[in-house]
């Protein structure tokens, strides 16, 4: 049986509390995940999106999200621009991803012009990967 001096040699005493130092740094990790990957969502902006029998996913990393709201507002990811704005920063864009898609995300109660506009816009800038979002039918 091995005995415990008291003579200074405190490492073979048993510790009788948890240590939770581990515990809260993994919690803090977690928090950390949990924080980027809420705030990595692209931000859109409120849209009633017309509804279609099947729609296909184009969520890609380097998507660029362009939102058309119900007062005619046009928006590239959540953030308002005008379509010189619009054709500006997409031509950016293009200057340095030239296969980028795009998605056109029109409310259902917005004039037909509006997206007709950004259509022929992206047209222009010969860019062949757009795809138009909707609703899934209830």
């Amino acid at each position: 049986m091995a005995s415990v001096s008291s003579q200074g040699d405190d490492d073979d005493i048993a510790v009788d509390g948890i240590n939770v130092t581990p515990l809260v740094d993994v919690l803090m990790v977690v928090l950390v995940m949990f924080i980027l990957t809420a705030t990595a969502q692209v931000a859109g902006i409120q849209v009633n999106l017309p509804k279609a029998s099947s729609s296909v996913s184009l969520s890609q990393s380097q998507t660029k999200a362009i939102s058309v709201n119900e007062a005619g507002q046009v928006f590239l990811d959540a953030y308002p621009v005008t379509l010189p704005e619009l054709e500006d920063r997409l031509r950016t864009e293009k200057a340095l991803n030239p296969d980028f898609p795009v998605i056109v995300r029109g409310d259902a109660v917005v004039q037909y012009q509006k997206v007709v506009e950004v259509l022929d816009l992206l047209r222009r800038l010969e860019l062949s990967q757009v795809g138009l979002v909707t609703g899934k039918p209830n």
